[in-house]
């Protein structure tokens, strides 16, 4: 895996930035339930779905800076944090495609990458390793989705706003899919090394 930086690591759960990852947690569903209101004959809260998953970008941003600048990093944070991005990634990817903004094909490449990380994981822990750490690729690609899945949410309407919202969403919906992929490859070549070196120790 990637080189670490020297940090001090602490056991506590009840951090700052692990609490925010927490709250990121419990906005997934409040998030998926205001994106599929209209497919269930209510009328739309694209808007609250919005300020949503902005408060999840900023809290994402936040604990990750002040668990390095606190000495927060912990084990539980290391887990919290990759956890919520990717809930927020599916529950965005369910909504969209169930509102018919998102393709289904686009979907299945973001999810074909999410199965073949999770094949990753149960190689490692059958040679007791633990997740893969994310690397920069990793964190490019999200940013790059996050961005994509508002604007293409806010693409869903009439108007020059949405018309600029759906050529910048889809362009970063592109660079996020193609990065993505690009992220898993790394991983897989990763997961390759440490096994082979696992193989060579024993």
């Amino acid at each position: 895996m990637e080189v670490q930086e020297t940090r001090v690591q602490t056991d506590r759960i009840m951090t700052i930035p692990n609490i925010l990852s927490m709250a990121r947690l419990v906005g997934v569903p409040v998030f998926l339930w205001l994106i599929l209101r209209p497919e269930f004959g209510q009328s739309k809260a694209d808007g609250w779905a919005l300020l949503v998953l902005m408060l999840s970008g900023i809290s994402d941003y936040l604990d990750g800076k002040l668990a390095r600048r606190w000495n927060q990093v912990s084990s539980l944070g290391r887990i919290l944090d990759p956890a919520a991005d990717r809930l927020y990634i599916l529950s965005t990817l369910v909504g969209l495609t169930w509102r018919e903004i998102l393709p289904w094909w686009i979907t299945g490449l973001l999810l074909a990458r999410e199965a073949v990380l999770g094949v990753m994981i149960l190689v490692l822990r059958k040679h007791g390793f633990g997740p893969p750490q994310v690397n920069f690729m990793g964190k490019a690609a999200t940013f790059n989705l996050m961005y994509a899945f508002p604007l293409l949410l806010l693409s869903d309407g009439n108007g020059w706003l949405s018309t600029l919202a759906a050529i910048f969403g889809w362009a970063f919906a592109g660079w996020g899919t193609t990065l993505y992929w690009w992220a898993g490859i790394l991983y897989v070549v990763q997961v390759r090394r440490l096994v082979r070196a696992d193989a060579m120790a024993d």
